[in-house]
């Protein structure tokens, strides 16, 4: 398993919808791991795979004692909305916001071996499943903003300087990234 870094704001990826997952096998299985294991160190309640430059069709998630992964997730979303809550995002350091999101969903997909998975959830795993399904159709929690908290996430995104958010954020986590590759390169 490895711990792997999480792609920021700006980085394509986040923005392009993620392909199904078509094969399954020890890669998707090492994946998912590597994936849960980067979700634990940053104190994630979800991960979908693009936030690591994965373009597929993943999430993970852990929300009160709940964990798992689905891929090729399917939601289908109540009609009625929760309260709204304030959502942040590992893409998107510093910034949080109320983000509205819908009361239940079933996520319906499979898990890394092809099995038939469906979960209903309500609460904050119901918008972590909304979240993280996001994700794979390319779309941010700050889409989902609007009047004034829209305005002021966007122009707080703008005036970061994202370029310097990622190389902190990528020296505090230096001593825990590992690369799927091993040590590919370093001296033996």
């Amino acid at each position: 398993m490895a711990i792997l870094s999480i792609r920021i704001i700006g980085d394509p990826v986040l923005r392009t919808v993620a392909d199904p997952v078509t094969e399954f096998g020890p890669e998707l299985a090492k994946l998912v791991s590597d994936m849960t294991e980067t979700m634990e160190d940053v104190d994630g309640a979800g991960l979908a795979a693009p936030q690591i430059g994965v373009s597929q069709r993943v999430f993970t998630y852990r929300i009160g004692g709940v964990e798992g992964h689905i891929i090729n997730p399917v939601l289908e979303n109540s009609d009625d909305f929760q309260p709204d809550e304030v959502e942040g995002c590992l893409s998107i350091p510093g910034l949080a916001f109320p983000v509205r999101r819908r009361r239940t969903t079933r996520a319906t997909g499979v898990d890394m071996n092809g099995n038939p998975v469906s979960v209903e959830a309500e609460g904050m795993l119901a918008r972590c499943f909304q979240h993280e399904t996001d994700h794979l159709d390319g779309i941010l929690f700050t889409d989902r903003l609007e009047g004034e908290d829209r305005k002021t996430a966007l122009r707080a995104i703008r005036a970061a300087n994202y370029h310097s958010v990622t190389e902190r954020t990528t020296a505090k986590r230096a001593n825990t990234v590992g690369s799927s590759f091993g040590s590919f390169g370093a001296a033996e």
